[in-house]
């Protein structure tokens, strides 16, 4: 589960700043933009903790 998170969180972490490459680059729109963004963020601020959650609490 810990890895399926931090995949996951990656994976937002990338939506995040891919296509502020792209938007730069002219090969994506703004709107296309902002709704990557906004997935990226959910993805990240819900799986983000998860993943890097520490095991050990002793």
């Amino acid at each position: 589960m810990r890895t399926v998170a931090l995949i996951t969180a990656l994976i937002g972490l990338a939506l995040t700043i891919v296509p502020s490459i792209f938007v730069f680059l002219g090969n994506l729109s703004w709107g296309s933009h902002a709704q990557l963004m906004f997935i990226g963020m959910i993805l990240w601020f819900i799986f983000a903790p998860i993943g890097m959650k520490n095991r050990k609490l002793e």
